[in-house]
């Protein structure tokens, strides 16, 4: 597991992006951690997407889409 990068979402939660391999099988993992107040560390939640070598670049392909119309606010 390596750590890319983070972006955090508000002042209580980040979005952290990690590139993984599990069984063999190489990925993206990005997901939602949230600031447990109890040890003020982030931990991971349930929400986030995992990409795999097949569902990574056409995802990446329609989110790129979808942010080149709302610059354009073109909805």
């Amino acid at each position: 597991m390596a750590v890319v990068g983070e972006v955090q979402k508000n002042n209580t939660e980040k979005f952290i992006v990690e590139a993984k391999e599990f069984k063999g099988k190489r990925f993206v993992d990005v997901r939602v951690y949230y600031l447990d107040k109890k040890d003020d560390e982030y931990k991971p939640t349930k929400k986030g997407i995992t990409l795999t070598t097949n569902t990574y670049e056409p995802l990446i392909k329609l989110i790129t889409e979808a942010y080149q119309k709302i610059q354009k606010e073109d909805i």
